[in-house]
């Protein structure tokens, strides 16, 4: 009886005493800073709610010895010129990369993120993380060799959560605008660096960075600055990039928050709108003199816990919108009637019914959509598809078992389409919906998480892995004799 009693216990004692020691191993926390990755299939972390002490944004200011390049163009922010990140200078571009492949003219060493670059005027701008120094920097770059023409940067703790930077800012002639992890804006002078005015969207409007830190990209239309606090009052705002004044702003009257999405400019049945895809829904804002800072319209329909791919939209009042982690994709459809804008469903997809995207922004070519599918789609899982907007849930051609790319970017020019694999491999295809054509590959770095947004200017191609940056030169080989002999 008594040997019964024992081998009873004993395995209870073990039990208790498993579970004590496990759960004082779940919460001892002796790296705080370590986050496990498996991208796309691991639990969102959690959203990043505390705000630093207050921080005076933009106070430290370095000069380099950079000189911009001699080189006109420009890719002026998230998704280049016409925000459909398809690049529209006529250079020739090299079609074969055996014998003649990508050049690196330069690469530099960045701060852990995925933050990718706008170019104007021979000019690099990136919002970087330097973490020695726990400082975000705006840096401006010489898109001839890299080196740093200034750099406007403050104090900020930002804790390591699958890199720090993540936005791409936006450039005009005069201004550049950037917003850092944690929500703090800088409007500085293009080309001297001069602060002009900063906004804490936080502190000011009751923001709530999202997971992972702020993902939303900057716009600047006619010299105004358009972003998307999503605060406890203000939805969207408009301020003037020469003095920080803010000349219109939208109520949030459906309390939306911040995604990782970025605001799209469209227009439908020829009104100018802006169109934001944020946590609890999509609207339309009136971007013109008649409705400026009006909401249009709003989508309860497409509301998805984490967004980053910005709104597709279409000549024909359609929206195509998709997210990762489950989110899947929707087709829309924006209706004007008596009583104003409505939106319809369309169609709705489940992540392995059809197109859906987890980071990028689908891109749109002779009447098709290509991108990259997201973890979560079974077998096609991170394939490169083409579907026909009509329908999204037919691939017209897909890039099989073999062609995986991650995560990473995408962007089209002289009728080619160049994806990042986010290991760090280059690979070059027809943009064509007649089937998957590669036309060659390159290992520009040996790295991973190649995930930043790429930019083209004038055969310079700017891309980005977790840690390193690199121009590299994707133009013929004639044109570039031809050019150097013209220097």
């Amino acid at each position: 009886m008594k040997l019964n009693f024992l081998a009873w216990l004993i395995p209870v004692i073990a039990v208790v005493t498993g579970a004590t020691v496990l759960e004082t191993w779940l919460t001892h926390d002796p790296m705080p800073d370590l986050v496990v990755h498996a991208p796309g299939m691991d639990g969102a972390p959690e959203r990043v709610e505390r705000h630093d002490a207050i921080v005076t944004i933009g106070e430290h200011f370095r000069e380099g010895d950079g000189v911009p390049a001699a080189i006109s163009g420009a890719w002026p922010g998230f998704r280049g010129v016409n925000h459909d990140n398809i690049h529209a200078e006529s250079v020739s571009l090299s079609d074969c990369w055996d014998e003649d492949p990508p050049r690196i003219l330069w690469e530099i060493d960045m701060g852990e993120g995925h933050a990718g670059a706008a170019i104007r005027d021979g000019r690099v701008y990136v919002l970087d993380y330097d973490e020695d120094a726990r400082r975000d920097a705006l840096r401006c770059l010489s898109l001839a060799d890299g080196r740093e023409i200034w750099r406007r940067e403050y104090d900020v703790d930002v804790r390591r959560n699958h890199g720090m930077s993540r936005t791409v800012p936006a450039v005009s002639d005069r201004y550049v605008v950037s917003i850092g992890p944690k929500g703090h804006v800088m409007g500085v002078d293009a080309i001297s660096g001069e602060l002009y005015w900063t906004l804490d969207l936080v502190r000011d409007f009751g923001a709530k960075i999202p997971m992972w830190y702020t993902g939303q990209c900057p716009l600047i239309v006619d010299e105004v600055a358009v972003l998307a606090p999503a605060g406890d009052e203000v939805l969207m705002l408009g301020v003037d990039c020469a003095t920080g004044e803010i000349l219109w702003q939208t109520p949030n009257p459906y309390e939306l928050e911040m995604s990782h999405s970025s605001i799209m400019p469209a227009a439908f049945d020829g009104i100018p709108m802006f169109v934001y895809s944020a946590l609890g829904g999509m609207v339309g804002v009136g971007a013109s003199n008649e409705t400026l800072g009006n909401i249009l319209w709003y989508a309860p329909q497409w509301d998805r816990s984490v967004m980053a791919p910005s709104p597709i939209v279409f000549e024909d009042g359609r929206l195509f919108v998709t997210a990762g982690y489950g989110g899947g994709s929707m087709l829309l459809k924006v209706v004007r009637g008596d009583d104003g804008f409505q939106v319809e469903t369309m169609k709705t997809f489940r992540p392995n019914q059809g197109f859906a995207s987890e980071q990028q922004t689908p891109v749109v070519v002779d009447g098709h959509m290509f991108g990259i599918l997201p973890n979560d789609a079974g077998p096609l899982r991170n394939q490169l598809v083409c579907v026909h907007p009509d329908d999204p849930g037919n691939f017209v051609w897909t890039s099989g078992r073999e062609n995986r790319f991650g995560l990473g970017p995408y962007l089209v020019a002289d009728g080619k389409l160049y994806v990042l694999r986010d290991d760090g491999v280059l690979v070059m295809l027809r943009a064509t919906a007649e089937a998957y054509h590669e036309l060659g590959r390159k290992q520009l770095i040996d790295g991973h998480d190649a995930w930043g947004p790429m930019a083209l200017v004038d055969g310079r191609l700017v891309l980005r892995d977790d840690t390193r940056m690199l121009c590299v030169d994707l133009r013929e080989a004639s044109t570039r004799q031809a050019v150097g002999r013209a220097e």
